[in-house]
């Protein structure tokens, strides 16, 4: 990480998206700062719930074809409807796991939430094997509630 720890890159991620002039520059923000600060990122994306089906946002990485997941589907809609962050440090043993890309190991997946209400989601994978720990899980925990603010205050 480029970034001195964790809690520093979850500090100015959080700023970058209070200042943000909307939710879509706020996303966009939190994206291109997570993938180009943490080196095991190698997809980083957001999903925004529509209805019962997560729409992809903004994403950088290889072209995903899973631009809408239902609710029921994969570890996306697991996350989402279970209300809870998942952590899957082999994601060939997982039969929830929607295939995107051969060199994706590992996937870690937050909602963004406020109040109990869920209105998107962050995805990251990984090319490593069990990428994804609980400083992971706590930055993106931190930017997944600032996004959630944002977003809500639409």
């Amino acid at each position: 990480m480029t970034v001195a720890t964790h809690a520093d890159l979850a500090r100015a991620i959080a700023q970058s998206i209070a200042g943000a002039s909307d939710r879509d520059t706020a996303m966009e923000s939190a994206v291109i700062q997570l993938k180009s600060q943490v080196p095991h990122y190698s997809w980083v994306g957001i999903y925004l719930l529509d209805d019962d089906e997560l729409v992809l946002g903004p994403y950088l990485g290889k072209p995903s074809p899973h631009t809408r997941i239902p609710l029921n589907r994969g570890i996306c809609g697991a996350a989402a409807s279970e209300k809870q962050t998942i952590v899957v440090d082999d994601v060939n043993s997982d039969p929830r796991y929607l295939a995107c890309s051969l060199e994706t190991k590992s996937e870690i997946v937050v909602p963004i939430m406020k109040d109990g209400v869920v209105y998107g989601e962050i995805d990251i994978d990984s090319h490593t094997h069990a990428a994804f720990g609980e400083k992971d899980r706590v930055l993106l925990e931190e930017i997944a509630a600032a996004l959630a603010e944002k977003i809500a205050a639409r």
